[in-house]
């Protein structure tokens, strides 16, 4: 279930992409949803593309 203001987006992805993600979000104590947006904020940082914070708590929590 989509947390309330999320975007709920189907997503098709390759399985051994996928367990690395799992891996990655285990070791930085994320899920694995949370881990792909994670990434995708800092892939778009270094395009310089940051999307400003939609949820207030994110920007008290520096987000």
């Amino acid at each position: 279930m989509a947390s309330p203001g999320k975007k709920s987006y189907p997503l098709r992805i390759d399985p051994a992409l996928w367990a690395e993600i799992e891996r990655l979000a285990a070791q930085e104590l994320r899920s694995a949803n949370a881990q792909v947006e994670y990434l995708l904020r800092e892939a778009l940082a270094r395009r310089g593309r940051v999307p400003a914070p939609s949820d207030p708590e994110d920007q008290r929590n520096g987000e």
